[in-house]
């Protein structure tokens, strides 16, 4: 099933802009990268010209060759069967990490042939462009980045109707109706279940079933761990799988902080660093650091030796750990860590989705009150809490607004929208519209 993404509202915007340089789009691993690309080209333009560097590795002599561009596009006939014509074909280099010249070439299409529209994608950027360092053309390109189907996306794509409905009742900015808000927990949960990896979300809304869609999940994860093998020195390959499994045990804690001693008895924060590093620059994980005094900016007080480790997507996660699906909708004492956790995640990803630079989170010093996220917004720093049910009871947002008396304060729960004083709650679905909210 089609999903309809955000981004192709900005790649529209990129395809008119009289500034137009070569399009990168980042990404993990199955978030749609290739197939939005293929699509948008298909969409507007009157011919589309894949060149995967990775099943295509003879590409790569191409640009070993020559740095005129000229020259490329000649070469490059021979590996497609559709013209190459100034703006009526998009040019598509995926899996463009396998051949850093491609990669360096970029700013000759940007300089030599900036009515030739290229965009660029693959599933380790973030990790070869860390290593390419001065040779990548810095300023001669456009970054953009896809991140998994957010709720947002998945509703408009599973009702229209109450996707629109929703989208009215924000701008009006009222609370929602009972049965507004029942219909959307439902899909909630139903998102929570599939997650907003593609391949999963799109085999859910089709139909084709939970069972389907757990066997999705199982080896997307089996692919990802594939990629450890593959793409990483032999040294840090079993320090990955070690840090990808300690994930669900980290964030099952009431406190989240990533603790190197979970991954093995003895273990070392300089032993994994660079592990760590692949996972995040691969955008596989997310490091959130410790921010102890909300000032502008938040990185001049962040402790980075002080992290937690989420997972960009919530269904993942959940596979991850091993639980059944039926844990997003059971109540007890069982889960509560667990549901916790997922809700942060979730909340984290929409956050990133919408713009958001990477957030902190705040503790008192010895641990006696924390907020879940700090983020800019305007002037002032904007603290996050985020609670997996009805039950809002806690004292560290308490704590957080009587030491510092934010302007507002942000809480997600499963209550409806409700401004009181300084504190906004918004149900956690609606995270994705926060920006109206604000």
């Amino acid at each position: 099933m089609h999903i309809e993404r955000d981004i192709n509202k900005r790649l529209l915007q990129w395809k008119k802009s009289d500034h137009r340089q070569p399009l990168v789009l980042q990404g993990a691993r199955q978030t749609g990268k290739s197939y939005t690309l293929t699509e948008f080209g298909r969409q507007h333009y009157e011919h589309v010209a894949v060149f995967n560097f990775d099943r295509q590795t003879e590409l790569a002599s191409v640009f070993e060759k020559t740095k005129d561009v000229r020259r490329i596009l000649q070469e490059l006939t021979f590996y497609t069967g559709v013209p190459l014509i100034q703006g009526k074909t998009l040019l598509f280099f995926d899996e463009i990490q396998e051949c850093q010249n491609a990669l360096n070439a970029l700013k000759y299409f940007s300089e030599e042939a900036p009515d030739h529209h290229v965009v660029c994608a693959g599933s380790l950027l973030g990790v070869a462009l860390n290593k390419s360092g001065a040779g990548f053309p810095v300023g001669k390109v456009h970054f953009d980045q896809l991140f998994p189907v957010t709720f947002k996306e998945f509703l408009r794509a599973a009702d229209s109707t109450l996707y629109n409905r929703t989208c009215q009742i924000v701008t009006d900015g009222v609370a929602l109706p009972d049965i507004v808000f029942s219909q959307l927990l439902q899909y909630y949960h139903s998102y929570q279940m599939c997650g907003g990896l593609p391949r999963a979300a799109s085999a859910f809304l089709s139909g084709e079933g939970s069972d389907a869609v757990e066997e999705i999940l199982t080896d997307i994860l089996k692919a990802y761990a594939s990629d450890f093998s593959k793409h990483i020195d032999n040294k840090d390959v079993p320090r990955i799988h070690e840090i990808w499994r300690s994930i669900p045990s980290q964030l099952s804690r009431e406190n989240k902080k990533f603790i190197f001693r979970i991954i093995r008895t003895g273990a070392r924060a300089r032993e994994y660093e660079a592990a760590l590093d692949w996972l995040s620059l691969s955008g596989m994980i997310y490091k959130i650091f410790v921010s102890e005094t909300p000032l502008m900016p938040l990185s001049f007080y962040e402790d980075t030796t002080a992290f937690k480790v989420y997972l960009l997507d919530i269904a993942l996660l959940r596979r991850l750990a091993g639980l059944p699906r039926e844990v997003i909708i059971a109540n007890g004492e069982l889960f509560k860590e667990f549901k916790g956790a997922l809700a942060e995640n979730f909340i984290l990803n929409s956050l990133l989705a919408q713009g958001v630079e990477l957030p902190h989170y705040w503790t008192l010093q010895g641990n006696r009150a924390e907020v879940d996220f700090l983020v800019p917004n305007g002037l002032s720093i904007l603290p996050i809490e985020v609670k997996s049910d009805e039950r809002i009871s806690g004292k560290s947002f308490a704590v957080f607004d009587e030491k510092y008396h934010p302007d507002l304060r942000l809480r997600f729960s499963l209550r409806n929208v409700k401004r009181d004083g300084n504190l906004l709650n918004l149900p956690i679905f609606l995270a994705d519209w926060m920006k109206h909210y604000l």
